[in-house]
């Protein structure tokens, strides 16, 4: 029998902690001691607890070597996985040979290190490493990377703090060509559901110009082409805006017709500076993401059965965009560009 003498600032130290204590288990074996403070048998503070009595007396023994302190330690059995010896050479692997799946992860661990575990397991250990299975993205093979962090740094994000400060009127433009055609999308449903295919090669043209702080978005629009006529009416639709004072930076991609001789004359012109972004660098466009949005809202997974509500409920989305979808953009149009490293890209 062991035998435990308590003052009372014990008695109530055990008390509280048997309610307060934020573990559990800790709650039981100060429960365990206060009923021994009270002169509850063994057997039934065993049964008022639900502990064995070989447990009780550990609770005790511990109690009497260590006091309060000792019973707040909580030990758990915390088996080691086999592949833990295995990490740092797994983990290397992975960052240059990502698996597709768990299966191909599996054969790949038993084939380093001769251990053999199951998808699941797999799967719980590859989220150990801090892996999570995520989409690939995708960047044009000729993106010179190095090129559009120097041009991000010195070009791009200098005038965006002036545009911030008030001091320049900074513009994203670019042209996006709508097909009348399916836009599949993701949907909830009970079975997989079809959309029609809408017949001809019918596209709604649609040149707009986006103002990095404001959000407002400038268009031109159009069932034929673009063409330099059309960046030509965008930039007497950004001069008619009359920004007296405040210098005007257009961010654009290198397509022909916005780096003729037409269009960089009128530019000069109307005091208009055309900023030319890194070749295959969509990823720096901000407008970019305007066309995804509309993508989203209004055409993935919805049939048009004619082109004139095709182009209706392009136009509408566009119209709204700095009313109805505002809080929205304004989320969604951050002035944080996604640039790459190597280490991201796949090797050939």
């Amino acid at each position: 029998m062991i035998k435990l003498e308590f003052t009372e600032a014990e008695k109530q130290s055990l008390h509280y902690e048997r309610y307060h204590h934020p573990h559990p288990r800790v709650q039981r074996k100060m429960e365990a001691l206060w009923l021994k403070s009270q002169g509850v048998a063994h057997r039934e503070i065993s049964r008022l607890t639900g502990i064995s009595s070989t447990t009780l007396t550990s609770y005790l023994r511990a109690y009497q070597e260590g006091g309060i302190e000792a019973l707040k330690t909580v030990r758990f059995y915390r088996p080691q996985s086999e592949l833990s010896g295995h990490q740092g050479t797994l983990e290397a692997y992975f960052q240059k040979h990502p698996p597709t799946s768990a299966k191909q992860a599996m054969a790949a661990i038993e084939t380093l290190t001769g251990v053999r575990r199951s998808p699941d397991r797999v799967r719980v250990f590859l989220k150990h490493l801090g892996m999570k299975c995520r989409k690939v993205g995708m960047i044009p093979a000729k993106a010179d990377m190095e090129v559009q962090e120097t041009f991000k740094t010195t070009e791009l994000e200098p005038r965006l703090e002036e545009a911030k400060a008030g001091k320049r009127a900074v513009f994203f433009v670019d042209a996006a060509h709508f097909v009348l055609g399916p836009f599949l999308g993701m949907l909830w449903c009970f079975a997989r559901v079809f959309i029609r295919a809408p017949a001809g090669r019918q596209r709604f043209n649609v040149l707009g110009a986006l103002n990095a702080i404001t959000h407002e978005l400038i268009t031109v629009t159009n069932d034929t082409y673009i063409n330099a006529g059309t960046v030509c009416e965008l930039l007497r639709q950004l001069a008619a805006l009359h920004l007296v004072g405040v210098p005007i930076t257009l961010i654009l991609d290198n397509a022909r017709y916005q780096k003729c001789e037409l269009v960089t004359a009128l530019a000069a012109s109307l005091q208009i500076e055309l900023l030319y972004l890194p070749a295959y660098s969509p990823n720096l466009n901000l407008i970019e993401r305007v066309w995804k949005f509309v993508k989203k809202t209004c055409l993935y997974s919805t049939y048009y059965a004619n082109f004139q509500d095709f182009k209706q409920a392009i136009s509408d989305c566009l119209a709204q965009t700095h009313t109805t979808y505002k809080t929205e953009l304004d989320s969604l149009l951050t002035l944080k560009f996604q640039t790459f490293k190597e280490s991201q890209v796949m090797a050939a």
